[in-house]
């Protein structure tokens, strides 16, 4: 059975440590973490120049871009004003032993956030034999995980992710066997004959669940880049 976990880390087992230590009021949420590709976070502080100095400062984490065309969203009287901030990071060794760990065992992160020094991580798992033997793997490195909740998909409710149970278990085979990776471990074609559909389909539902997560992720009031056609 299909299994999600949720998880509680301390961010001195994880990550992002050091920028929570200057920052007491940071916070950061992850929409998904697929592969090897560094993920975009939305981060919140005080203000983006203290955020962006506690990141810039922590060495567990690497600003690749900031994604916030326009650092003004809302108007509180005459000002603008935001409280967060889109930024692609490059997250440090202790999370990609972590997101190793947990694609050995068939597993996905479909979800990260972090705040008071702790991560809460969403994992999802083809079964409990799995999340057993992954929760092991956990203790060995010493990520001093706290398990908050187990649940079946049947039990999700529906608002919580924007992929279908379908979706889910694709982007998780293509997870496991490297389609993410770079340079890939597994072609297109190689994964359709390993999930016994064509080509074509696989193609399609994988454009249409990066839709789907980049849609839920990007559709809180951020201006789009501008990119050269």
């Amino acid at each position: 059975m299909t299994t999600v976990v949720d998880l509680e880390i301390p961010a001195d087992r994880l990550g992002i440590a050091h920028a929570f230590d200057r920052v007491s009021t940071l916070e950061f949420h992850i929409g998904g973490m697929i592969g090897d590709f560094p993920p975009l976070v939305w981060v919140s502080g005080p203000d983006q120049r203290t955020v962006r100095r506690a990141l810039e400062a922590d060495p567990s984490v690497e600003i690749i871009a900031d994604l916030t065309d326009d650092p003004r969203t809302e108007r509180e009287g005459d000002d603008w004003v935001r409280d967060r901030w889109l930024y692609r990071l490059e997250l440090g060794s202790r999370v990609k032993l972590f997101q190793q760990l947990v694609s050995e065992n068939e597993g996905a992160i479909l979800e990260a956030s972090g705040q008071d020094e702790y991560w809460s991580v969403q994992l999802l798992f083809h079964d409990r034999r799995a999340v057993s033997e992954c929760h092991a793997m956990f203790d060995q490195y010493d990520f001093r995980v706290n398990v908050a909740r187990v649940t079946g998909m049947s039990d999700l409710p529906s608002t919580r992710t924007p992929l279908t149970e379908t979706q889910y278990e694709t982007i998780c085979k293509a997870h496991e066997l490297g389609y993410f990776d770079v340079p890939r471990e597994v072609t297109l074609k190689e994964l359709a004959a390993e999930l016994d559909i064509s080509h074509q389909a696989l193609s399609e539902r994988l454009r249409r669940s990066h839709a789907a997560l980049i849609s839920a992720e990007l559709s809180n009031d951020i201006a789009p880049p501008k990119i050269d056609p």
